[in-house]
């Protein structure tokens, strides 16, 4: 199971908690659901280059809190909190949220190389910038391990250096137990976009053990 399914499903509420925080009523679900899901993809999007790790969003009536963590928050936020308010408006314009009180919070992220969003964001990143796949993959590994994590895994799969035949490949280095619960697994999947088609990119980073009532044990503490 752990090799099939996505590794922070896998473990919610255990090492992870849900990126959509809010109750609904049943016929109003959808809707809601939907438009989550088109506020992530928009701020994904939109903010490809300031390292968005991960976009929270909370509900409470007609309130709408959207939290940013990010490793570069002062792109984000800009002069003077200038920044903020320009992203405010494309996303109420581009999504047509007119009725709710819509606010956006950011968070910095400062492991940068730990983030498994924004590791696969930057191999997408190399691949489009024609960079050789595996040359991008072998460097982000020793990245990751300096950075202190346990264990890492990158898969790449697609017409990999313009080759006719799609293929997958994939290269790791460390302890990565996936069917472990406790075991603190990032996981993310991004597309980089080429002239010869797209490439998935799969990056799984093992952070260390989580414990009841214990900190996250990362390596070397």
């Amino acid at each position: 199971m752990g090799q099939k399914i996505n590794a922070n499903s896998f473990r919610m509420n255990i090492t992870d908690t849900w990126k959509s925080r809010w109750l609904s009523k049943v016929s109003g679900f959808a809707a809601l659901l939907q438009q989550d899901t088109r506020i992530r993809a928009f701020l994904m999007h939109e903010l490809k280059k300031a390292g968005v790790a991960r976009v929270d969003i909370e509900r409470f009536g007609q309130n709408l809190n959207v939290t940013i963590r990010t490793t570069k928050p002062g792109m984000i936020i800009g002069k003077g909190g200038a920044g903020i308010e320009d992203l405010k408006k494309k996303v109420l314009k581009h999504l047509e949220l007119k009725k709710l009180d819509f606010k956006i919070n950011i968070e910095e992220a400062k492991d940068i190389n730990l983030q498994a969003q924004v590791v696969a964001q930057n191999i997408a990143d190399q691949i489009e910038k024609r960079i050789a796949f595996r040359r991008a993959m072998k460097g982000t590994i020793e990245q990751v391990m300096e950075a202190g994590a346990l264990g890492v895994k990158i898969e790449c799969s697609g017409r990999l250096g313009g080759a006719e035949i799609a293929r997958s490949e994939r290269l790791f280095k460390g302890k990565l137990p996936l069917h472990t619960l406790r075991a603190n697994i990032d996981f993310a999947r991004v597309t980089a976009f080429t002239t010869y088609g797209t490439i998935g990119i799969k990056v799984w980073i093992n952070k260390g053990e989580v414990f009841t009532g214990n900190k996250l044990k990362l390596k070397g503490e």
